[in-house]
């Protein structure tokens, strides 16, 4: 019986943490992408995001042209990093970080939250004035 008991505990103890509900690889508003969050390497408190797919073929071999960085117009769309430095304001819902347009080149302040239909708020604010759209899971 204690055997059963330890067995039971140790297993709770194995099993992975509940996953983020904004973790994982996301459809753009428009569907010509996806990017794919997760922590941010090096800091796990954070969210972080990246060109995960493009839809047209040409664009995946496509660079950071717009950037207003000259060092970063070379850059790859595949892989770019597009959202960063975000920290959890509550259940589904994250505060304080950065999203990257490579259309225009420029950044904004973001936040995310996850809608109760699974979708994903996105927001890029300039002061108090945000702009939002919603990507889904793919």
């Amino acid at each position: 019986m204690r055997a059963a008991a330890l067995a039971a505990v140790l297993a709770l103890c194995a099993a992975p943490a509940l996953a983020d509900p904004a973790h994982g690889e996301w459809l753009t508003q428009s569907g010509t992408a996806k990017v794919k969050i997760a922590p941010c390497p090096g800091k796990v408190d954070r969210l972080c995001g990246n060109v995960s797919w493009v839809k047209n073929p040409a664009e995946a071999k496509a660079t950071d042209a717009n950037n207003p960085d000259a060092k970063l117009k070379a850059r790859p769309i595949m892989g770019l990093p597009m959202l960063w430095g975000f920290k959890a304001a509550g259940p589904g819902k994250w505060t304080g970080g950065k999203i990257y347009d490579p259309q225009s080149g420029k950044t904004y302040d973001s936040k995310l939250s996850v809608n109760p239909n699974g979708t994903l708020k996105v927001e890029g604010c300039i002061a108090i004035v945000c702009q939002g759209q919603t990507w889904r899971k793919s």
